[in-house]
């Protein structure tokens, strides 16, 4: 029987996740290359290396258990690919040792082989064919490699010299002890099984019992009270896409988890209800989290004193790091209901990208910092010269870096002015100094939803929102071991104008092949070789686009100055390229203007009209045509209302709207309801408007 013929090595739970994560064809297509029926030559040799194994099984009453073997290096032995002999007694008070008792054979039993110290692990599904006092022997099912996502790097110590007596302490709620372990935890390790039967169905090897690893930082995991019960909130981060775990909790959703106290050689074992969390108020601002699910105790053992292994202290792995705590949740919801709030930043550190653009990191004064989106802005006011201003600057850092980053250009009018904010910055703004933000907002954000390849392009300043968004993948890619293929063409007049050149380059480095960066000048220095220092000389056009093949499967990101905007868009439609594959954002009032199908407009469909009359705050206004929009309107007659970006993306401008009708010649990007107005892109639609600012 050839691999296309046989079985699918994952049952209908871990199919249907799979489905749910867009990942079945590709995860059927591995499994079928990595699962085997039995133990390849290095996995056999890895066991027999281990000073101790973890095993999950179900008891009689379908309960699942994480249980701990141990012995000297060698108490594992494989005398076939097919076979695995552990020499070593359960240990006393272990539910195994009670299962086993009762049925010395056919039960099914999931094992974790786990180095600590290299952070290598390997699986297997298994079936006991005999056990006794010394040991068991095992018929393999399945066996699989794993990745060391979230395994903390944790030695072996000297064991303990003189361990005192064991104990063995049954549970029904967890006392001071269970709840002080488990809320210091970096790892713990879960078992489940696809059914509550616990004899193995040995006709079908992706049905059986399965164990395996959890970690992250301490405080991961929450403790409640759920319906009178004590209960575990955890969160499930990007893994491997197998779900085995998740996957059994569909079919049977009962879980065995087992907490090792690495100092004092205690173990605390127990069983109870599973429920995953697809929604939940707290899931969004858990750093790392894909899913939340719910453990709620039914009984557990104290096996204190059980093991005479110890540990050194933990290096924790770079994905553990990307991840987050139930304190910084909660932190992050309360700095996600505050975003609309002026908060002061202090700024640490002040970095020159370019001849003209500077970065400035920064620091929020609360113990929290805000969450966003990679693309996303703040707004800043200062008082300058006697004058209140407000402006936008993207972030150019991404959610999961240390800091806070802001790039800005210094600006220049074409009359030879300085822009008033950017040269506060540039001129006024040194370390230690504070600026008063409030944000994160705007919609030019990556579709979360989406899966396919990026194309990204930018000119001068506008690679600020971009490289947010390389960053945050290169992230996220260090976390799910995938990257979504990026194509970033960044223009610039010349090298000295062109930012974040190394930084680009090193994260395109991590990434390998997955991230191309293409830069291009328009006017070199003439020291400057084409291929090394940069790739194309001139402007981002038709032809560099078409040269890069067929992009009808492409997210397409534009973002810098109107004028590349519109041209970018104009020839990537002439390329074929659909509307709707194209996300864009521009600095300044100028809104690009989009070419529908089968529409001769992008407005609103209230008609506008040649005059009204507006009351702002109790203040009658008449309005006509060359008054242009509400906000012009409110400033020509001394109103001040607050603004930055003056073309509906970032929702500053937004005000109560309780009579009349208004209409947007270009819809706005920031969210706005029936009972509101966006005053900067707004005109009357109505011969009578009454707004509250």
């Amino acid at each position: 029987m050839d691999s296309e013929t046989q079985p699918s090595p994952f049952h209908i739970g871990e199919q249907t996740l799979q489905k749910q994560a867009g990942v079945r064809e590709q995860m059927e297509q591995f499994g079928r290359q990595v699962i085997r029926d039995h133990m390849p030559e290095q996995h056999r040799n890895f066991y027999q290396q281990q000073p101790f194994i973890l095993a999950g099984h179900a008891d009689a009453d379908g309960n699942p258990w994480a249980s701990l073997l141990y012995g000297e290096p060698g108490f594992i032995h494989s005398p076939d690919p097919h076979r695995l002999q552990i020499n070593s007694p359960v240990i006393a008070g272990d539910p195994l040792a009670e299962t086993l008792a009762r049925q010395p054979d056919g039960v099914a039993l999931g094992l974790l082989g786990i180095d600590l110290a290299s952070r290598r692990r390997n699986r297997l599904s298994t079936v006991v064919g005999r056990s006794d006092q010394q040991g068991m022997e095992l018929a393999v099912i399945q066996a699989f490699g794993n990745c060391p996502q979230y395994i903390q790097s944790r030695p072996l110590a000297s064991p303990a010299a003189c361990p005192p007596t064991p104990e063995i302490k049954p549970l029904q709620q967890l006392d001071h002890d269970a709840q002080a372990l488990i809320r210091q935890a970096d790892t713990f390790f879960i078992a489940s099984s696809s059914h509550n039967n616990p004899l193995a169905d040995v006709q079908d090897a992706s049905q059986g019992v399965d164990i395996s690893h959890r970690g992250g930082q301490p405080g991961f995991i929450h403790i409640e009270e759920h319906n009178g019960q004590d209960s575990l909130l955890i969160p499930d981060f990007a893994g491997n896409s197998h779900f085995n775990t998740l996957g059994n909790f569909l079919l049977n959703p009962r879980a065995g988890l087992l907490f090792i106290d690495f100092d004092q050689g205690h173990l605390l074992t127990l069983t109870g209800q599973a429920e995953i969390l697809d929604q939940h108020p707290l899931l969004a601002h858990f750093n790392g989290a894909e899913r939340l699910w719910r453990f709620t105790l039914s009984q557990g053992r104290w096996l204190k004193n059980a093991l005479p292994l110890r540990w050194q202290a933990p290096d924790y792995s770079d994905n553990t790091l990307l991840t987050g705590s139930w304190a910084e949740a909660h932190a992050r919801q309360k700095a996600a209901a505050d975003q609309q709030r002026w908060q002061s930043f202090t700024v640490v550190e002040i970095e020159d990208e370019s001849e003209r653009i500077r970065s400035f990191y920064l620091q929020p004064q609360q113990a929290y910092r805000p969450q966003f989106r990679a693309g996303q802005f703040l707004t800043f006011r200062a008082d300058i010269d006697g004058q209140r201003q407000q402006r936008n600057y993207s972030l150019s850092s991404a959610m999961d870096d240390a800091q806070l980053r802001i790039s800005v250009k210094r600006d220049q009018h074409a009359d030879g002015s300085p822009g008033i904010f950017s040269h506060y910055l540039h001129q006024q703004i040194r370390p230690g100094m504070k600026l008063q933000a409030r944000g994160p907002a705007g919609e030019f954000t990556l579709q979360d939803d989406a899966r396919g390849p990026l194309l990204l392009l930018a000119a001068g300043v506008g690679i600020t929102p971009l490289l947010s968004m390389v960053r945050q993948l290169v992230n996220t890619a260090i976390a799910k071991r995938r990257l979504r293929p990026v194509t970033l063409i960044y223009s610039a007049r010349n090298a000295a104008q062109r930012a974040f050149t190394t930084e680009l380059a090193m994260l395109s480095a991590m990434a390998g092949s997955e991230i191309k960066v293409i830069s291009v000048l328009s006017q070199p220095e003439p020291e400057l070789l084409q291929g090394p220092d940069y790739q194309f000389q001139g402007h981002i056009d038709g032809p560099l686009l078409h040269s890069l093949g067929d992009l009808h499967d492409h997210q397409i990101y534009l973002c810098g100055p109107a004028g590349f905007m519109q041209h970018s868009y104009d020839q990537l439609r002439m390329l074929g390229v659909q509307d709707k594959q194209i996300f864009a954002e521009s600095f300044g009032p100028a809104q690009l203007q989009r070419c529908y199908p089968n529409a001769t407009a992008n407005a609103s469909s209230a008609p506008e009209i040649d005059q009204a009359q507006v009351s702002i705050d109790g203040t009658e206004l008449a309005w006509q045509p060359g008054d242009g929009s509400l906000l012009e309107l409110a400033e020509a007659h001394g109103f001040s209302p607050e603004f930055a970006c003056r073309n509906g993306q970032c929702g500053s401008c937004k005000a109560s709207l309780s009579q009349g009708q208004v209409y947007y010649p270009q819809p706005p990007s920031a969210d706005v309801d029936e009972q509101e107005v966006l005053l900067c892109c707004a005109r009357p639609a109505s011969a009578t408007l009454t707004i509250e600012l």
